[in-house]
This record gives C-alpha cells, sequence and structure tokens, in this order.
C-alpha cells in the first residue's frame, strides 16, 4: 500500500514537535503492530474507542465510525494524562473544558465518557441514535454528563471554544486573588477539516488570536478526508500558515498514533505561553480497518459486518459486540480517582478562599448559579412622557445603568458599539492584555454569536451580544443552537425596521421578526417605547432558560403617557391592554415597537369616529402564547373579530392573532432608501392608513 497524496507530510514549522514521518505499510506489518500493543493497557484501552465506535454505528446502522477510531490515540492521551476533569463530579467548575466541534464523532466523545466513569452505561451506547438515549447522533448539551456543548454544525465548537476561554479568562480577572487562584482552567477541542473551512471557525480563529487566548488549544484532525472524497477536491490551504498569521503557535505532528509525540504536543500546548496552540495532528481515517481506511466511506456510513470482523481480528479482539476488556475499563477508570482529587483539591483551596474573601466568594457561588444579585434592578432609569427617544438609545440608558449592578453582565458589538448602544463605559474592555467586561468582536456577527453560547456555557458571566437586526441572518446558527441548548444569551438587534431609513433595503429587516419568532425557546421583544425597553431589559435578565432578542429602533419614538394608558410592565406577560376607551372594543389594533403609538393615535381618532378600538401593544409573541388562555381572552377576546395587526415587517404568523376577518398591515416587499418617515408614509404605517382599515374590518365603510 502506497501513501494516498491527501497524506503527503506538510512542511514544518520552526516550533514543530519533533516526530516521525508517517509511514501507511501493508495489511500484514499493521496486524504486526497490533500484536505488538496488545499486551499495552493503554492500546487496550484506545482499541476499546474504536471499537465501540464501529460497533455503535454498525448497530444504529448509521453515524460516522471513521474519525472516533483515527482520533482514539489522541483523545485517550489528552483524556487520561492532560485533562483535568472529575468523572464523579461533571459540573466542577474548574475543570478543563472539552469541546468536540466535529460533532459527528459522537462516539469518540460517548467511548471517552463510558470508559472514563462518567454515568454513561454501555446499554446507553448500544442505544446509540435511537429514541430517548442520551447518546443522540451528535453531542447534546444536557443528554449525558461531561457533555459540555451541542455540536455537529461544524465551526459552532471552534466558536463555543473561543467563547469559552473567554469566559474563562472573564472569571478568573474578577475573583483570583494572589495566593487564591480559584480559576485556572484551559479548553481543548478536537476540530476537523470542516471546522477549518467553515467561515465562523475562521472569524473566531482570527478572534481568538488577536485577544491572545493562551489557555485555549485545539486539536486538528488532519486527516484528509471528507464524505465527497480527498479534502483537496476542495480544500488545499496551508492551515498551519493561516494559524500562524492569526496569531497561534502552531504544533504538528506527523503520525496520529504516536502517543508520546502527541503527549509532547499536548505538554508544549498546555505550557505556559501567550496566544493558544493548534495542534496539527495528521491521522488515518477508520484506522486499522483493512479496506475502508483512508477512503470517504469510512466517514458517514457503517463499516459493515465483515470489515468489522475483519478490523478486529487485526486488533487480535473478540468478535463480539461492545466487548470492552477489563484491562481497559481499569486503566481508564483511573479518571475517577484520580479526577477526585483534583476537584477535592480544588474544593479544599475554594474553603480558604472562603475564609479569606467570604464576599467574593459569595458572589462567585452566584455568578456560577447564575443568579442576579440584591436589588440589581432598583435603580433603571425612568423616562419622561412624550420625549422622542429611540428604543436603542433607551437600551442605552438601560444597560449602562444594569452594568453598574450586574458584574457577571459582558459583552459588546459587532462593530457597531456606538449604533447599538452598548459603548458602555464601565467595566472596561477586553483584549491582549485587558480583561474587562466590553468585548469588541470586530465584523465578525457569526463568531460573535457563537462565542457568547460558549461564554454561557462556561458559566460565572451573563453574555450579550449586538448588531443591526438584518444582520441576524450571519448569526441564525449559533442563535438556533442557544435556543436548542436553552442558552440565557442577550441579542440587542437595533435598526429594526425599514424605519432605519436612508441606508436602504440591503439593512432594512423585512423576514427577520418571523425568522427569529419561529425557533423553538427562542423569546423575542419588541418594545414600544423607552419604558417598554426597560421591562425588556428586566425580562432578558432574568430568563435562565433560553436566548432573548431585543429588537430595537433606530428612529425616535414618543414615550407614551401612561396617564389613561395600562403601565408598562405588562410586557412581562407579553402582550396586555395599552387602551381600552370602552368596555367591549368594536376593534382591536394589535402592534408592536414603534407601530403602537402610530396605532394609540389611530385608535383615538377611531373614537371620535364612534368606533370603540382597544389599542393591544403585543411586544412578544412568545411569552403571550404562553400565558392562560383566560388571559389571552381577556386582552383579545375571541368574539371581537374586527382586528388589525400593525407591524412593519413580514405578515408571516400574525394570522394567528388576527383572525380570518381581520387585516395585516405589514411589509411584503423590500424596502427602499429614503429618510423614515417618508418610507413610513409610502409603505402604510401611517395613522390614515390605520385608520381606514380599521373601518373596513368593522363593516363602516
Amino acid at each position: 500500500m502506497t501513501d494516498s497524496p491527501a497524506l503527503a507530510q506538510p512542511e514544518r514549522s520552526t516550533n514543530a514537535v519533533a516526530t516521525p514521518e508517517p509511514i501507511l505499510t501493508s495489511q500484514p506489518s499493521r496486524a504486526q503492530e497490533a500484536t505488538r500493543q496488545a499486551s499495552d493497557p493503554a492500546w487496550t484501552s484506545i482499541n476499546s474507542i474504536r471499537v465501540l465506535a464501529m460497533d455503535a454505528v454498525e448497530q444504529a446502522q448509521c453515524g460516522h465510525p471513521g474519525t472516533p477510531m483515527a482520533l482514539a490515540p489522541a483523545a485517550y492521551v489528552l483524556w487520561t494524562r492532560h485533562l483535568r476533569h472529575d468523572p464523579s463530579r461533571p459540573d466542577w467548575f474548574d475543570r478543563d473544558r472539552f469541546v468536540l466541534s466535529c460533532g459527528h464523532a459522537s462516539m469518540l466523545l460517548y467511548g471517552l465518557l463510558h470508559l472514563t466513569g462518567y454515568e454513561l452505561t454501555l446499554a446507553d451506547i448500544r442505544a446509540f441514535r435511537q429514541w430517548g438515549s442520551p447518546t443522540p447522533g451528535h453531542p447534546e448539551r444536557g443528554q449525558a454528563p461531561g457533555v459540555e456543548t451541542t455540536t455537529g454544525p461544524l465551526g459552532q465548537g471552534v466558536g463555543n471554544a473561543v467563547g469559552l476561554a473567554i469566559a474563562e479568562r472573564l472569571v478568573a480577572a474578577r475573583f483570583n486573588r494572589r495566593g487564591h487562584e480559584l480559576i485556572d482552567h484551559r479548553t481543548w477541542a478536537f476540530v476537523s477539516d470542516g471546522d477549518m473551512m467553515e467561515g465562523v471557525g475562521s472569524e473566531a480563529a482570527s478572534l481568538a488570536g488577536h485577544l491572545r487566548l493562551e489557555k485555549l488549544i485545539l486539536l486538528y484532525d488532519d486527516n484528509g478526508i471528507t464524505i465527497d472524497g480527498a479534502a483537496d477536491l476542495a480544500f488545499s490551504e496551508d492551515v498551519g500558515a493561516r494559524f500562524e498569521a492569526y496569531g497561534w503557535r502552531v504544533l504538528r505532528v506527523g503520525d496520529g498514533n504516536d502517543l508520546e509525540a502527541i503527549d509532547a504536543a499536548m505538554r508544549t500546548a498546555a505550557a505556559a505561553g501567550d496566544r493558544p496552540t493548534l495542534i496539527i495532528l495528521r491521522t488515518v481515517i477508520a484506522d486499522p480497518a483493512p479496506t475502508k481506511r483512508n477512503t470517504s466511506d469510512a466517514h458517514g456510513a457503517p463499516l459493515g459486518a465483515d470489515e468489522i470482523r475483519r478490523t478486529k481480528a487485526i486488533l487480535g479482539w473478540p468478535d463480539e459486540p461492545f466487548y470492552v476488556p477489563p484491562e481497559a475499563r481499569e486503566d481508564m477508570g483511573r479518571a475517577v480517582e484520580r479526577g477526585g482529587a483534583l476537584s477535592a483539591e480544588w474544593s479544599d483551596r475554594l474553603r480558604m478562599y472562603r475564609d479569606a474573601y467570604p464576599g467574593e466568594a459569595a458572589a462567585l457561588d452566584d455568578a456560577i448559579a447564575g443568579r442576579l444579585p440584591a436589588g440589581w434592578d432598583v435603580e433603571l432609569p425612568d423616562f419622561p412622557a412624550g420625549a422622542g427617544l429611540a428604543t436603542r438609545q433607551a437600551s442605552a440608558k438601560v444597560l449602562g445603568a444594569l452594568v453598574e449592578r450586574v458584574e457577571t453582565l459582558a459583552g459588546g458589538s459587532a462593530d457597531l458599539a456606538g449604533s447599538t448602544g452598548v459603548n458602555v463605559k464601565s467595566g472596561g474592555g477586553f483584549g491582549p492584555g485587558q480583561v474587562g467586561r466590553t468585548l469588541h468582536w470586530g465584523v465578525r456577527e457569526h463568531a460573535m454569536a457563537a462565542c457568547l453560547n460558549g461564554m454561557a456555557l462556561h458559566g460565572g458571566v451573563r453574555p450579550y451580544g449586538s448588531t443591526f437586526l438584518v444582520f441576524s441572518d450571519y448569526m441564525k446558527p449559533s442563535i438556533r443552537l442557544a435556543a436548542l441548548m436553552g442558552l440565557p444569551v442577550i441579542y440587542v438587534f437595533t435598526h429594526d425596521s425599514i424605519g432605519l431609513g436612508e441606508d436602504g433595503p440591503t439593512h432594512q429587516p423585512i423576514e427577520h421578526l418571523a425568522m427569529l419568532r419561529s425557533i423553538p425557546n427562542m423569546l423575542v421583544v419588541r418594545p414600544a417605547d423607552a419604558a417598554e425597553t426597560r421591562e425588556g431589559w428586566r425580562l432578558a435578565l432574568q430568563r435562565t432558560e433560553g436566548p432573548t432578542a431585543l429588537v430595537l429602533t433606530r428612529q425616535k419614538v414618543p414615550t407614551l403617557d401612561r396617564t389613561d394608558l395600562s403601565p408598562a410592565d405588562g410586557l412581562h406577560r407579553g402582550g396586555y391592554v395599552l387602551y381600552d376607551p370602552a368596555e367591549t372594543p368594536a376593534a382591536i389594533l394589535i402592534a408592536t415597537g414603534s407601530e403602537v403609538s402610530v396605532s394609540l393615535e389611530a385608535a383615538r381618532r377611531l373614537g371620535g369616529e364612534g368606533l370603540a378600538t382597544r389599542v393591544v401593544s403585543l411586544p412578544s409573541w412568545e411569552r403571550f402564547a404562553a400565558q392562560p388562555a383566560a388571559y389571552r381572552d381577556t386582552v383579545l377576546p375571541p368574539e371581537v373579530r374586527a382586528r388589525v395587526s400593525v407591524e412593519a415587517a413580514s405578515p408571516f404568523g400574525w394570522e394567528r392573532w388576527t383572525t380570518d376577518a381581520g387585516e395585516r398591515i405589514a411589509m411584503t416587499t423590500f424596502g427602499a432608501s429614503a429618510p423614515a418617515e417618508r418610507l413610513m408614509r409610502e409603505f402604510g404605517f401611517s395613522v390614515d392608513r390605520v385608520v381606514a382599515t380599521a373601518l373596513r374590518v368593522a363593516g363602516r365603510t
């Protein structure tokens, strides 16, 4: 067998870890090597990981066996020699974090968790990819202990890992004291060719190099194979040179089975430094399968019973599904004792910290638990009625007050801080050699969102990120994963409609509210004025089970005089009766955001024309839908069929609230470039249009 061109050895950088050149030999030589390894407990453990991956994918008749087999040696070295973790205490706060960014290789992680003593049984492994199993096709946070993040969409894990490293630095800077360094851990991630191709991974890696995140270590599985075939069908760049240009330290190991070279690289990576580290590891996918190794056939499909039987013969393994030798369990099971000692020693240091710094220790407990400090919202600003104020400006004032009291708040914008109102002065900036709470993400919306997820996963910080609503398109995959994982990330989306004006249709969101509202477990809040904006922030900070999007105006809107209106805290129920001149209205106007004040003026004019018209502010569909039916019926009485919705966005979904007899004033085209007032008039978001529409649906014209 000759070497594949995809496995040609790259030139080594000057800081490379010296390793033998990879030599792919004939089948008999591999068998002889397997025989030599049979007496080595490490290789018994490694081959147990490989066999579990092969057998689980075969039983499920779907999955990805090749990458777990190739990465088993590196994973073994990391999890038994370097990773600080405690299987009996998966949530130990100062543990190292491990991210399997190539989530399709999930059986690698499940094998490691099972063999090192986490609460994941062999029966769970057998149930791989089955209904109700804690071993789904891609790792999912919360399904099995020890799974730090949900991965599968490639590149996301790179961003998560960068966010984890950012959070570690933030929490360490806040709580560590000389002689009491409680927070001191690393983030390790295994990444694939696909992760290196995806834009989000590149964005995040660029940022990590700029920030010099020295406790971040990526191991790149350079196996030269993708689903379509050899990686060089579409990918031929020098990844190491790219990462060196990003400001990373790059190490190279030429043989994925050379345990000592892998160990040396990991020791070098974990040593004190001033930048993140990329280890480029040359592996052979599905090693040592006799015919499918080093082929795309082993990437995303079972090896097949005959190939598995022949592979087990090479390994000297019994032809028995899911067989794990006692020696492997003993060897890898030592992680329980080793991890227990590590976490117990940390608990001792935590007790000493409590004695020396009781206030800081209590604050650390709250930060880890995600609790808000007492009185966190007592000094939020009030806003005088009538003053024209963009909701983005109101948000800036509220956020400025919050960061003074909620020290876990950390975030920033994708190069738009002045426009989105998150240029917070308190807390300092976060950058190379600087650890403050304001992050500058640069023009990297997708990386920002993926990193926010990592920060939330780490704990001890409450992350927020900001950009224009239209650019939520660039963030969608990460937003979806935040909702899937139930992460309390806060998004501050401004410039929320055609009301942003002259920048024109490229920057004017139309379908974006509908997109965000369609995501399960997503909370979308589009406040009507400054007072509702304040309550939106209150709601977002109190939410712990998923992400929240605050959707805000660029243009000024009236701060409503609530003398004859309902108070703004009705926002917490998602929708409420803002204005109701009659016990039984003849028509209902339902609006969000800047269109609420337009609807309110229209309702008052309609009253003068003899049509008693209620105005409902509906800032959060999700929150309103979660209220009891009795409450929803008091706000939107079923018998009142004359309803008009008013929102400068796509009408998609509004039929849920307007009934078949109602009508929707909405955007059915893209916008245009002009001043906001002209745009609102031209596209029909005017008092005259609302009045005429309400009269028509009420049968008065």
